[in-house]
């Protein structure tokens, strides 16, 4: 038996992203592309739906302490949600936050170009939970949004 392309497989956040993410920026709408004239005629963009579950789709941009590869470490995540999610945690610095998703899959996907080809995954996740504080272990505390993200890493 095969296994379909766009299999979502389940993963522990601690897995995936030992050291945890950091949220730079806001959430932000995920909207399709839209043409010039589209844009000339004073058309509104349309929010992207996530094929699979129905729901909005939202955007954040994340950083992977644990990623040794500069330019893998920052990507960005797509959230899915009914309302735009918010992340349970206040802000370390300006603009960042530490945060935790939570029901977590990834998805295996090839990235980059020509020879530079490597192994990446889209990451999805049904919310956010507030990371443990440093020094303890992780929270088990879930938040009140359900949010789904998607993001490479390598």
């Amino acid at each position: 038996m095969a296994i379909p392309k766009g299999h979502r497989f389940p993963i522990e956040f601690d897995e995936a992203f030992p050291q945890g993410l950091v949220m730079v920026g806001e959430v932000s709408p995920d909207t399709e592309y839209q043409s010039r004239e589209d844009r000339a005629m004073g058309k509104p963009a349309r929010q992207r739906v996530d094929e699979a579950t129905g729901l909005l789709q939202w955007k954040v941009t994340v950083t992977d302490p644990s990623e040794s590869n500069a330019k893998r470490a920052s990507f960005e995540v797509t959230l899915v949600a009914k309302v735009q999610p918010v992340p349970p945690t206040s802000e370390a610095l300006p603009g960042m936050r530490p945060i935790e998703l939570e029901g977590l899959t990834a998805e295996p996907k090839v990235a980059g170009n020509g020879e530079f080809k490597y192994q990446s995954y889209v990451f999805r996740a049904t919310g956010f939970k507030a990371p443990a504080a440093a020094g303890g272990g992780r929270s088990g505390k879930p938040s009140a949004s359900g949010s789904e993200s998607s993001a490479k890493a390598a």
